[in-house]
């Protein structure tokens, strides 16, 4: 159970934009707290996490976020397809944030679930938020991790990696994705998902390409893909994004 501040003491003001265009990176709210009114971007994680249940109320609450719950069934459908038990995943969650997606795959029944992340608020507010939940926390960047970091992923023999809602708007760049590829053993799941224009042709992140190469190159083998509306826009429209289940190859 989280120990996150009840979400429903904060106010949360969406913008009236009169179902205008707009574009996912740039959506924004206002939040009032005890301490006054904030305009945020939705994207200005260190602030959202900054205040206890604003992630939640913001996300879930509001906007209705299912990610979480998607990539766990996915999982959950690939290890009863594989025969295997949830005791088995040894967790890497990249782009951990707060830990909803801890959550899930703690209830899952994970044997042991390690957080990456690169903004120390997000740290902070997973142990605020669900203390324990991690067996360890690292703030990286994982386009040049430090060596401590990078040789205490490596030693981790994780069997499943996961970064949910997180790919494809700067915060976690491709190479930070190979990067975090090569801490998962051979053989290890890889659950993550994309903005399905990310996937597309027209792809301005980078993804696509390396998302193709690697399924291309059978360094990852797939083995399950969902679209899915990933939650509401600020306007009310509905946000699809694509998930994804692969093997990594040996």
């Amino acid at each position: 159970m989280s120990e996150t501040a009840d979400p429903h003491t904060l106010t949360v003001h969406l913008p009236a934009v009169n179902g205008a265009a707009h574009d996912q990176d740039s959506e924004w709210c206002v939040v009032e707290t005890s301490e006054g009114s904030r305009r945020l971007r939705f994207h200005d994680y260190d602030e959202i996490y900054a205040i206890p249940g604003l992630y939640e109320r913001l996300f879930y609450e509001e906007l209705r976020c299912t990610s979480p719950r998607v990539v766990r069934r996915l999982i959950e459908d690939t290890l009863e397809d594989r025969e295997m038990a949830p005791s088995e995943l040894t967790v890497l969650d990249v782009g951990a944030g707060n830990g909803m997606v801890a959550e899930e795959l703690d209830d899952l029944g994970a044997a042991s679930i390690v957080g990456v992340d690169i903004i120390e608020e997000a740290a902070a507010a997973a142990e605020r938020d669900r203390p324990g939940l991690y067996d360890d926390y690292r703030v990286v960047d994982l386009t040049d991790p430090a060596p401590a970091d990078d040789a205490a992923l490596r030693d981790t023999p994780f069997t499943c990696m996961t970064t949910v809602a997180a790919l494809g708007f700067g915060d976690i760049p491709p190479q930070a994705f190979s990067q975090a590829l090569e801490y998962l053993d051979d053989g290890g799941l890889v659950a993550f998902t994309l903005k399905d224009r990310f996937v597309s042709d027209a792809d301005p992140s980078g993804f696509s390409e390396l998302i193709r190469g690697l399924h291309d190159d059978g360094a990852l083998e797939p083995i399950a893909e969902r679209r899915y509306r990933h939650r509401l826009s600020m306007t009310g429209e509905p946000l699809h994004y694509v998930a994804y289940v692969s093997e990594k190859a040996a």
